[in-house]
Order: structure tokens, then C-alpha cells, then sequence
């Protein structure tokens, strides 16, 4: 079985490496940890001078952080594994979330998607957007949407 889980490091994902160690894989199963990081920021220009930030610092931070989440999330599911039979390979990607993991889901042919909910009420999935929505509406395969046991 290939498992893409999707991660982006909230106790939801903490939830989800959970699930994934109750799913009981085995030797010739695979895990691919990906952390996607969203870099689309409102184009506004100011009137009066026209000038637009450098956004390199905080694309430098926002991948710096996605890789220390992969490789959190990475031990974190070696330390469930039973002796390291499954292998789980990571990767850090780049454009929207609910895009990039069906991509992903595609071009490595996934059995099945693990991603985390954030548990957003009607009003903030209607404004925010929910990734774990769209992922289930456009997947190529199943999706398994895991929830955080603890209330916030």
C-alpha cells in the first residue's frame, strides 16, 4: 500500500500519524510525508510608491519550516514502525495544498491520502477554504481525514 500523508505540523497531523500507525503496514508498504508550502500572496501595490516586499526572507522561513515538519513527522512515524519495514521517504512542495497532495497523489500512484481537519466551523471552511475538503472532492484515490482527539 502507498501512503501520501499530508502534514502541516498541527496537532492534527499528531493525530493523523496515529491513524496511520493503526492502519498495521507492512514490509512492502511505502509512506510519502509531503509539507506543502503556500507562497500566493495578494499582489496589492501601493499607489503611492509601487513597491512590492521581498517575499525571499519569508519564502526562505516558510521552507525551512515545512522541512523541520517532514522531518518531525518523518520520526514520528519511524518510531511506530515496526523495525523499519515500511518505507517512508519525504518531500517538501510548493503551490496551492489541496492541488499539490491530488498531484502528488497522481504522479506516485497513492492508495490512499492521510491528511489532518482542522475542524473549521461553517463560516471559517466558507472563508479560509478547506484543503481535507477539496483533497476528498478531486483525489484519485481514498482519503482518510483524521481529526485531533483533544478540544481546542
Amino acid at each position: 500500500m502507498k501512503v501520501l500523508f499530508a502534514t502541516d505540523g498541527g496537532k492534527q497531523s499528531d493525530a493523523a500519524v496515529e491513524s496511520i500507525h493503526r492502519l498495521a503496514l507492512g514490509e512492502d508498504d511505502e509512506v510519502k510525508v509531503i509539507s506543502v508550502v503556500d507562497m500566493a500572496l495578494p499582489m496589492a501595490i501601493d499607489i503611492y510608491g509601487g513597491f512590492l516586499p521581498d517575499t525571499s526572507e519569508l519564502e526562505k522561513t516558510a521552507r525551512e519550516n515545512a522541512a523541520k515538519v517532514v522531518s518531525e513527522t518523518t520520526e514520528k512515524l519511524k518510531a511506530y514502525a515496526d523495525s523499519g519495514k515500511v518505507s517512508v521517504s519525504t518531500d517538501v512542495l510548493f503551490g496551492s495544498p489541496d492541488s499539490r497532495i491530488v498531484e502528488t497523489a497522481e504522479e506516485w500512484h497513492a492508495d490512499l491520502i492521510v491528511v489532518g481537519s482542522h475542524g473549521y466551523s461553517r463560516w471559517e471552511r466558507l472563508l479560509l477554504g478547506s484543503v481535507s475538503d477539496s483533497v476528498v472532492h478531486h483525489s484519485p484515490c481514498s482519503v482518510l481525514v483524521v481529526r485531533s482527539n483533544t478540544a481546542e
